[in-house]
Parts: C-alpha cells; structure tokens; sequence
C-alpha cells in the first residue's frame, strides 16, 4: 500500500474492523453537526450541494470522540509510521448531495466552471490569500487521511486524483521554495508556479476516482492535486448523503517535511 502511495499519490485500504468500531461512536456525531442548523449556516455551500463541515467532527487529538477509543486502522497506522504521531485536528465531515456542483457563494463563472469541469482540483494547504487570491503556503499538512461514513456508489461525487500529480509538484514547488528558508515559505507567492503544475498534470496525469465505502480508507499525498466529482444522474447514497471524515494533520513549524519528506 505505501508503495502506491509513492507511485501514484493515493492508497487505498479495504474494509478494516478497527474503523467500524470508530465509525459506530463518530457516524452519528458527524450526521448531527451536519443537521444542525447553527453549523449548516457556517458551512452549507454550493446552494446547498455541499456540506463544507471544516473542523466539524469532536474528535480529540488520537481521534478519539466520546465512547469511542483512539482512532485506529491499518491506514493511519500506516500514515503514523510515515510522519510520526503528528496530533489530529477536529476533523473535516465533508458532505456532498445531489445536485452537486451548484456554484460556490461568491464564485464566479469562471472559478464554477473549473468546480464543474476539473472537480475544483486543487493542493490542500495552498490557500487563496487576499484581493488577488495570490495562492501562498499557509498550512502544510503531512497527509490526507478520508474515512467513509455513509454508503453509497461510485456515481455519488467520490473525490477524484490525478496519478502521479505530486511528483509535478514536488518539483514546480521545489523550484522556488528548495533554496529559501522554510520560515519564508508561508509568505511566498506561488500562483503561477502551482497553475502551471496543475496544467502539465491536467495533460500528463490519469485521472481517477476512488469510490470507498465505511470501514475502508484512503490516504492522499499531501502534494496530489485531487478534487470532487460531479453528482451523476441516478447516483445512489443513503438520505445523508456521500459524507467523508478527512483528516491533514499539519507539520510542526520548523521543519522542511512539506517539501522533503516522502
């Protein structure tokens, strides 16, 4: 699996007893905050296609939520012994429902028609900052931990990589960033840099979906460009929708692993 991981920027994980017993405690606390209406006001978007649910999950930093014990699985095991015991965040519970993509609140028709043609591809940590939305290194997380909570097919928006695609951006990031201190990182500008290596992956990259289903997981390199795919005419998923727990833990400040590490 790890090997994958290296060659194509994603691996995949089969059905693993260890989830289960997290997903029983940490389904229906995800369902909830996903119902509740003080959290759909923060972070229901895409007129109403996609639950955002940043930080939305009461995990503690093994993962744990009440009743429930650490977070466990041969995945994060397997993402623990490549960066270390890096403390969880609250996790993502990412929802998507029929219908998506609708346009983001505030997108343009330009940036929706990315949404809707290209998945709204994208390198997580790389965030739009200011007027200009000047793309800048403001979070480098180690990895991409999604875990599965609600059944559904592989026509209900499963998240979508292109293989191979953190190798063209190893390299278009380390054409800036190899020779600056790593306490620079954070203020460089790197928008033409990561436009240019999200077109050469566009072209060279195969693009594929991984659908998975609760008590498998998947773990994404942290450089990928990945995305999420369009709703399909007759998709089928339970009343909740096709939700994900992510969780990117973030390196500690201080160290060039974002760039470096494997």
């Amino acid at each position: 699996m790890v090997a994958a991981l290296f060659e194509r920027g994603w691996a995949k994980w089969p059905e693993d007893a260890a989830l289960h017993d997290w997903l029983a405690k940490a389904t229906p606390m995800a369902m909830a905050s996903a119902a509740d209406p003080e959290a759909q006001a923060d972070w229901l978007d895409c007129e109403g296609t996609w639950f955002v649910g940043v930080d939305a999950l009461p995990n503690g930093p093994d993962g744990a939520v009440a009743g429930s014990g650490p977070l466990a699985g041969a995945a994060y095991d397997a993402a623990r012994a490549l960066h270390g015991d890096l403390p969880l965040h609250r996790a993502q519970v990412s929802v998507i429902y029929p219908g998506y993509p609708r346009p983001r609140e505030g997108e343009g028709d330009g940036a929706f028609r990315y949404r809707l043609r290209r998945d709204a591809a994208h390198v997580d940590g790389l965030l739009p900052i200011g007027p200009d939305r000047r793309r800048m290194l403001k979070e480098r997380h180690a990895y991409i931990l999604g875990l599965p909570m609600t059944a559904c097919d592989e026509a209900a928006s499963p998240l979508v990589i292109w293989e191979g695609s953190h190798e063209i951006m190893r390299a278009a990031f380390a054409g800036v960033l190899a020779d600056l201190p790593e306490a620079d990182w954070a203020e460089t500008d790197l928008t033409e840099v990561y436009q240019a290596a999200r077109r050469e992956a566009f072209e060279s990259c195969p693009r594929v979906a991984i659908p998975a289903s609760p008590g498998e997981a998947y773990l994404i390199h942290r450089l990928a460009l990945h995305g999420v795919a369009p709703w399909q005419e007759g998709a089928h998923a339970q009343p909740e929708g096709r939700m994900i727990a992510y969780f990117r833990p973030e390196y500690p400040e201080g160290r060039r692993d974002w760039l470096e590490a494997p």
